[in-house]
């Protein structure tokens, strides 16, 4: 049996649990009794019209998000808005290689889209919640892929988007750099292709895993400034293990492999037969697209580029040391840096379609 002593609540905090039932996914296959888990935080209103939706990066839960961003008097305030974080498919709580049973248990859990994790969100939000309007969909790395398939497929449901430090479709550089991330996993002999015993058995995959995301995760001015002091580590070496294997280290690889082989597809143009430029244009949120300076996996062109395409969107460039880490808000005006452009988003005023509603 798979070790999945990571994926608790006593670590992650009580999540609750939507049923999907037979779910059939964009690549084919039914995934049986799927679920979807969740957190809240705030009221929903009366008019059900004080949502909004946060979905989550790579490798994290919804807990990682809720702790560093949910709270009263920051503009995700839950004693304003109704606060949604889904786990996406592969964390460890939604279904998920290390709690699905035969036949899709650990090495044959079936590939997923992010796609399915938008059409599992939707379902959540409309049969239990009867939202139909979201006053902001936002998220960073992953979660900005899942922010920009919501704005694309559901563009009358979401009011205003951000995603940060994330494309709409994963461009061939990212693609490799995430290729890498899943063969470093894969060349661990213990892999056994995804049938191991006990996920501290791929402990040396995983470190080369973790050591490949502290060469690209920040920036090269972070190593050089040695950033890494102010927030508390003696060394570059005590950085890197008690950061980045600390944080990889615990976690199953398969569910690692089930979130990066999602990340590497990410790809809005799935619903336009090819055609970026019609993907981007179809969005009528009021966007801001958020890039981290230094982002070794989303650069700021790339941003740049797809938001030109992105009608009544702009171009908001946070500059920070820390590169793609830098939503971890380890240093203060990271976060007030963050905080501010969410904060002006959602006090800018939008358009309501009439009618809105889901799609």
């Amino acid at each position: 049996m798979v070790d999945i002593n990571y994926y608790t609540e006593d670590i992650h905090g009580k999540h609750e649990y939507f049923e999907l039932g037979n779910f059939e996914l964009e690549m084919g296959v039914t995934l049986p009794n799927a679920r979807l888990a969740y957190k809240t935080f705030g009221q929903l209103n009366q008019a059900k019209d004080n949502a909004i939706l946060f979905p989550h990066m790579y490798s994290g839960t919804s807990h990682d998000m809720d702790k560093r961003f949910v709270g009263e008097g920051r503009p995700l305030d839950p004693t304003k808005y109704f606060i949604i974080l889904p786990g996406q498919f592969g964390n460890g709580f939604s279904s998920s290689p290390t709690n699905t049973p035969p036949p899709f248990d650990r090495g044959f859990f079936p590939q997923v889209m992010i796609g399915d994790d938008v059409r599992a969100q939707h379902r959540l939000l409309t049969e239990r919640f009867g939202i139909e309007r979201l006053q902001l969909v936002l998220g960073w790395s992953m979660g900005a892929e899942q922010t920009y398939e919501w704005a694309v497929r559901h563009p009358d449901m979401v009011l205003r988007a951000c995603p940060f430090a994330g494309t709409a479709k994963t461009t061939p550089h990212d693609w490799l750099f995430v290729k890498t991330h899943e063969d470093a996993i894969k060349a661990d002999p213990a892999w056994n292709g995804g049938f191991y015993e006990r996920q501290s058995d791929v402990h040396a995959g995983l470190h080369l895993h973790a050591e490949v995301w502290s060469v690209m995760g920040v920036t090269q001015r972070f190593y050089k400034e040695e950033a890494w002091r102010p927030v508390g580590y003696s060394s570059l070496e005590d950085f890197c293990d008690r950061y980045w294997d600390g944080w990889f280290l615990p976690m199953d690889p398969n569910n690692l492999l089930t979130m990066a082989w999602k990340w590497r597809h990410g790809d809005v143009t799935r619903h336009t037969n090819g055609d970026l430029a019609a993907a981007l244009g179809r969005i009528t949120a009021k966007t801001f697209v958020v890039p981290f300076s230094g982002d070794m996996f989303f650069p700021v062109e790339d941003h740049a580029y797809e938001q030109a395409m992105i009608p009544d969107s702009q171009l908001r460039v946070i500059e920070s040391p820390w590169g793609h880490f830098t939503m971890f808000i380890d240093r203060d005006e990271d976060r007030q840096a963050i905080d501010s452009v969410i904060g002006e988003l959602l006090a800018t005023s939008v358009r309501v379609p009439a009618g809105a509603g889901t799609r």
